[in-house]
């Protein structure tokens, strides 16, 4: 089952990151300068000391920020696919106004990776603060945001948060981490050189890395470290499931908010596979030892990883078992869960299949390719009479078995361990998010993939074209989010509480399309039934 979803997700994956024409490489940022101590003027806001220096940030509008803080040593060269290290300390102040380098990854058609990135000096964070309290006021709850992107694309910046932080009063920390074959290359000569014996980790422990950075320096920014919860989208979400599930993050979190995540029921790779699967890499870069791996250029890697699947791998300390199996057990017992997963996860899956290369799927071809794909079951549940178009009723499915059922699935384990409280973004009424409006296509994205980051943070820095009902859902939203970061149950002035039980759901919809109201059907109209029994097989 994981292989069928792994195959599927790197389908999507591909859409939100598809390769541009080849370009010339990108030459790395400059390491920023220490400026002279003496720039720092005494009780300066804007300048915050951490355990390896001081930084100097800004502010903006909505309050502070503090963008390209290193929190681990490069991993380049002898570091690259070791285990992250303490950053060295710095002299003077470092200018913390511009975010740093995107780690290894390919251009895309999304805002800012028109280019792609060869740079491995990117272990760095931002983070957000609302104006500056009185003195003497409580610390602030901290949400920290790990990006999406298949665990192959994305940085910390794809998301603003700034005015979250200034209208809900949390500290938000986004979060880079390394990617790909550089995050989670396992091989049995890597096997060797880290602590628990099992490689193919790095990106996760980059993670936690931050976290204790996090845990180390956030009170000097007004924030709590004991109310810190962790939260992301798809490969973020998934992250957060697996930071869940893992023995070595206990205690650097309270919470966790986990944005269509659970795809693969948060699955994992055997060491076994991982190790195989990094043979096959390793062959392909002509390489028969680590030396030689750490000696090819970071573009001939990033060329080698793409027919490879890339994630967490079980059976050391960072993972023991699969992350499922982990929660299953009681991991992470208490830790409060906000989870859910949009209504039409799959429509941008089916639209790179069909509509984005000009064929879009006929109502001739239609049984075929659902047969093919998905078997006759799903045929007679998916009718092509209930849907607009074709490639409409194709997406359903793939949005049902990836997304919506494991998401459902993950509600019943997290509530055996802890508070779980489950949502579904349902409004089919927004604008695609920046990407796919870069596109200038007039497809019906609906409740697609990645579309509510749109509505509780500046996707790719851009203000989203929402209008005036749409921005109220946005407010409900920030609202039901930062009320959970804060410590609480997810609610939004007038609005009904998350269900903190499962089998229960809040849709979360404009009011012209029904408002936001709990259902107890979410499941039947996802087909779950179907696509329980087949990952149960």
């Amino acid at each position: 089952m994981i292989r069928r979803v792994a195959v599927a997700l790197a389908a999507l994956v591909t859409t939100l990151v598809a390769p541009l024409p080849a370009v010339s490489a990108v030459p790395a940022v400059p390491a920023v300068s220490a400026v002279p101590a003496q720039a720092a003027q005494p009780g300066d806001p804007v300048v915050v000391r951490t355990d390896a220096g001081r930084v100097r940030g800004e502010t903006t509008a909505e309050g502070r920020q503090f963008l390209g803080i290193p929190y681990a040593e490069p991993p380049v060269g002898e570091l690259r696919w070791r285990e992250p290290r303490p950053v060295s300390p710095w002299r003077g102040v470092r200018g913390a106004g511009d975010f740093g380098n995107k780690c290894v990854q390919s251009a895309s058609w999304d805002p800012g990776y028109e280019q792609p990135s060869h740079t491995e000096d990117c272990l760095d964070l931002n983070v957000y603060v609302p104006a500056q309290s009185p003195e003497g006021a409580a610390r602030r709850a901290v949400m920290v945001w790990f990006h999406g992107g298949g665990l192959t694309a994305g940085a910390g910046q794809d998301v603003v948060p700034d005015t979250f932080a200034r209208q809900t009063g949390t500290v938000v920390v986004t979060v880079n981490y390394r990617l790909g074959a550089m995050g989670f290359l396992a091989t049995a000569g890597l096997d060797g050189e880290v602590s628990d014996g099992v490689s193919g980790n790095f990106g996760l422990l980059d993670q936690q890395a931050a976290l204790r950075w996090v845990r180390a320096n956030i009170g000097r920014f007004g924030g709590d470290p004991g109310r810190v919860t962790i939260a992301g989208e798809s490969a973020g979400g998934r992250s957060v499931c697996t930071q869940l599930a893992s023995p070595t993050a206990r205690g650097l979190f309270r919470a966790g908010i986990i944005q269509s995540g659970a795809y693969g029921d948060c699955g994992a790779r055997t060491h076994e596979e991982a190790v195989a699967r990094g043979a096959a890499f390793a062959q392909k870069l002509g390489c028969a030892s680590v030396a030689c791996l750490r000696g090819r250029s970071a573009a001939d890697v990033l060329a080698a990883q793409a027919q490879f699947d890339w994630g967490p791998v079980t059976g050391g300390s960072t993972l023991p078992v699969p992350p499922e199996q982990a929660l299953a057990q009681g991991a992470a017992a208490g830790v409060p869960v906000l989870n859910g997963a949009n209504k039409d996860e799959g429509r941008t899956l089916a639209f790179s299949r069909f509509d984005l290369n000009g064929t879009p799927l006929t109502a001739e071809r239609y049984p075929t390719v659902m047969r093919e794909d998905f078997g006759e079951a799903a045929l007679s549940r998916y009718p092509l009479s209930a849907y607009p178009s074709p490639t409409l009723a194709y997406a359903a499915a793939p949005g049902d078995r990836l997304f919506a059922c494991p998401a459902l699935r993950l509600d019943d384990v997290l509530a055996g361990r802890g508070p779980v409280y489950a949502y579904e973004f349902a409004d089919r009424t927004g604008p695609p998010f920046a990407s796919l409006r870069n596109l200038n296509t007039d497809f019906d994205f609906g409740a697609t993939h990645v579309n509510e980051v749109q509505y509780l943070f500046k996707h790719f820095g851009l203000d989203s074209p929402l209008n005036a009902e749409q921005r109220v859902l946005a407010r409900q939203m920030v609202q039901y989010w930062g009320s959970f970061v804060r410590g609480g149950t997810p609610r939004a002035e007038g609005q009904p509480a998350m269900p903190g039980r499962p089998g229960t759901v809040l849709s979360l919809r404009t009011a012209s399309k029904g408002g936001n109201v709990l259902s107890r059907t979410v499941g039947q109209e996802h087909q779950c039934d179907l696509w329980d029994a087949e990952a149960s097989q």
